[in-house]
């Protein structure tokens, strides 16, 4: 427990496809003049520095964010991630890769005035960069040192009654499978009109496999609830079963222009950014 430091794979493959998902569904809700919330229940520390030690231990941004990173300013690379480069670009001066955001610090960095970031972490470490981060924002944001499956429930419905649930932990305890679904069954529950994005790790073990199976069923017994499965594998499963091959992103209540933008990004994702025969993608959607 607590082992998890997401500063190892910051900007990895997993991270481009979670963020691009994530700036897509902001923009949606960015749409309206009404504010809305976001709440994000596995914040980790906000920004990642990619010339630390953690980062250039692993390499794992190499092959994910660094080799997309100087074709930021190419116009004919899909809009979905010409518009993810573009958060990234905020953080970095010049042609320098230095920063890396996570989903809090794009969050904010979209959000206007009276839109409002909750974001919950419960690693020691973690919390304390995150605080650190955003000490200096006085409004629209807070952070809380607490279980964020736990707390989502007394944050719903929000009080604009429109929001987006990031739902992110690390998975490094088997029954972080079983809390994601029965967390999103409550949480839509109280609050349906909420759109809702869920990250998984695609890893050799049953628990992975079997989260997706377990979301569309857990959406199909909900009344009027949509949905939308964007996976993106780079490699082949590792003989020995251990490593990170792919991830996928679930999300209830999408935004209906979602499934067009990403069947354009996620061949071009594979294309640029795949390691071997074996990268592939899915984009699977339902509507109620």
């Amino acid at each position: 427990m607590f082992s998890y430091r997401h500063g190892f794979h910051a900007g990895n493959h997993a991270d481009v496809l979670k963020h691009m998902v994530l700036v897509q569904l902001l923009e949606h809700l960015l749409q309206k003049d009404k504010p809305f919330w976001v709440v994000d229940t596995h914040a980790g520390g906000g920004i990642y520095d990619l010339t630390s030690n953690y980062a250039t231990k692993s390499g794992e941004s190499d092959t994910g964010i660094q080799t997309l990173w100087p074709l930021r300013k190419d116009k004919s690379i899909p809009l979905a991630v010409r518009e993810l480069l573009k958060q990234v670009q905020v953080l970095n001066d010049g042609d320098n890769l230095h920063w890396y955001p996570g989903s809090p610090q794009i969050a904010a960095q979209m959000l206007r005035e009276g839109d409002h970031l909750r974001l919950f972490e419960l690693h020691p470490t973690e919390i304390r960069v995150l605080e650190q981060h955003f000490a200096s924002v006085k409004r629209g944001v807070s952070v809380q040192k607490a279980d964020g499956f736990a707390s989502l429930r007394g944050c719903l419905p929000p009080p604009p009654r429109r929001g987006l649930v990031h739902i992110d932990p690390p998975y490094e305890v088997k029954d972080d499978y079983r809390r994601v679904v029965q967390t999103l069954k409550e949480a839509v529950e109280r609050f349906p009109t909420g759109t809702y994005a869920i990250w998984y790790p695609e890893v050799a073990r049953r628990e992975s496999q079997q989260l997706p199976a377990q979301l569309k069923r857990m959406a199909a017994e909900m009344p009027k609830v949509d949905w939308l499965l964007a996976t993106m594998r780079v490699k082949g499963a590792e003989r020995n079963g251990m490593g990170l091959f792919g991830s996928g992103m679930f999300v209830i209540n999408p935004p209906y222009t979602m499934y067009d933008k990403l069947a354009e990004a996620l061949p071009w994702l594979v294309e640029t950014i795949g390691q071997d025969e074996h990268a592939a993608y899915t984009l699977e959607a339902q509507q109620s």
